[in-house]
């Protein structure tokens, strides 16, 4: 297997992130940005690196294989992590090489995990970073599940794969044109996230910041009270409709603005998504009232950001959510393992494996029924085949069994049962906060030690490429000729 296909390709990606390195020295002025000799570095380096990559592999190369696209895939989301932790290194934050790595990959892989604390008083540039590192990894997250998932057969595009090529060459005709449009919409979006943020009362720079976090599902912040700084109504409720559209799937929007308005209303798993939150958001508004006497319109506001940033992964806290009390806390557990829709930035087990599974069940009790009978299996007007139907089979016995895998790891590392199974899970799920004192909302993953931040570093790697994607590595077949 020639891997000059794959190093070209990472060269070009290292020198697209030079250049994304420069954007926090370049967008503030030199006193708002101290660490700026460690972007300007850090820059140098990476470009330095790409384009030595593509200076050897600068011979034409043919179209990548499956199995060099695997290799692709696995590789970049851990060498763009690698070098994008250096300017977090090299800065005045006197982080470990494995802190640094920890929040690299934490941002690139849109977990918003963090080691950091007193985020009020950081510099601006270490913020504008982390911003950036996350919403660069919502784009990377968005092309890999539409253009190179489906042809790997694994995840939720699968499903979409037909579909897309059918409207692509209608609407937008070319691979290229899809990835412009792609990068428009997430663009626009943003800048939409921006303005809302800005004029209902955000100072502009923690606008640009929550705005990248949010369309991206990331979840850094600005401050270490998280959303909970800016709790009005109308940030909360403007957050929560940007962290949905980031957790709905991406290609439906590109469609939306070439004149296809339906499919983004039609669509089955955008539907079950929607309602989801606004009916786990009742339950627990009303569960508050009820306990705690809260108004009701409160009470809803704070359930709906809290239910979407969770279920999106993206790991936002308007408040500590675990004082609301147990059954609180139990929903927010359960919660954390749904994620968005496929397609989207959004981690998580995603919501079509939820409304496959329900099918799956549906037909086993009717098949007890009428044995004899033959049913039709559809999901969103389409026949679902038998090897989409194993794949996602497949997906959720690994997931479990990674889940259970990491979590004793944890534990022999000496973490409580909470902080291990819920660190284990926040991980693989790509959400950010885990549950308890130390890893929970009002917490941070800095007192862990370094093998439990190593153990949760592969966990975002292993959840946000789903899994099978790093797993299929470990076959010698794979590696075979």
């Amino acid at each position: 297997m020639s891997i000059r296909p794959i190093v070209q390709i990472l060269g070009f990606l290292l020198i697209l992130l030079s250049f994304l390195m420069t954007l926090p020295v370049n967008l503030l002025m030199l006193d708002q940005s101290p660490d700026w000799p460690a972007f300007v570095k850090s820059a140098a380096i990476c470009f330095g690196t790409g384009l030595a990559a593509l200076m050897v592999t600068r011979r034409r190369n043919h179209a990548l294989k499956q199995r060099q696209m695997f290799l692709l895939t696995v590789s970049a989301w851990i060498v763009i992590p690698l070098f994008s932790s250096l300017p977090l290194l090299w800065s005045g934050l006197n982080l470990s090489v494995t802190d640094a790595f920890f929040e690299s990959i934490s941002g690139i892989t849109t977990t918003g995990s963090t080691v950091l604390s007193g985020l009020d008083d950081l510099p601006a540039d270490i913020l504008l970073w982390r911003s950036i590192m996350q919403w660069m990894g919502g784009i990377g997250i968005i092309g890999m599940a539409v253009a190179i998932l489906p042809f790997l057969r694994i995840g939720g595009m699968r499903l979409f794969a037909t579909e897309s090529s059918e409207w692509s060459e209608k609407a937008v005709p070319r691979t290229s044109s899809l990835a412009r449009s792609l990068v428009g919409v997430y663009l626009g979006i943003t800048i939409l996230c921006v303005l809302s943020y800005w004029t209902l009362g955000m100072g502009l720079f923690d606008a640009v910041n929550h705005a990248l976090t949010t369309v991206s599902t990331g979840g850094y912040s600005t401050s270490d009270q998280s959303m909970g700084k800016f709790d009005t109504p109308g940030i909360l409720l403007a957050s929560t409709v940007f962290m949905a559209i980031g957790g709905m799937p991406f290609f439906l929007f590109v469609r939306f603005v070439h004149g296809q308005r339906s499919p983004l209303f039609r669509d089955s798993q955008v539907r079950f998504f929607l309602v989801l939150l606004v009916a786990i958001a009742a339950v627990l508004a009303v569960y508050r009232v009820v306990t705690d006497h809260v108004d009701p319109f409160t009470a809803y506001v704070e359930a709906l950001f809290n239910v979407t940033s969770v279920v999106t992964t993206t790991g936002y806290a308007s408040q500590d959510y675990t004082l609301w009390g147990p059954f609180a806390v139990v929903i927010f557990l359960f919660i954390t393992f749904v994620g968005g829709c496929s397609g989207s930035t959004a981690g998580g087990m995603k919501v079509f494996r939820f409304q496959l599974s329900m099918l799956l069940l549906r037909e086993q009790i009717r098949r007890l029924l009428h044995p004899h009978a033959v049913f039709a299996r559809n999901y969103n007007g389409r026949v679902i085949s038998d090897d989409i139907v194993a794949s996602s089979v497949a997906f959720s016995f690994i997931f479990l069994a990674t889940l259970a895998v990491m979590t004793s790891l944890l534990g022999i590392l000496g973490l409580d049962l909470v902080t291990s199974f819920t660190g284990a899970l926040t991980a693989l799920t790509n959400v950010g906060p885990g549950l308890g004192d130390i890893i929970g909302p009002a917490g941070n993953f800095q007192s862990l030690p370094d093998g439990a931040k190593w153990v949760l570093m592969i966990s975002m790697i292993l959840g946000r490429l789903e899994l099978l994607s790093v797993l299929v590595m470990l076959s010698p077949d794979f590696w075979r000729s």
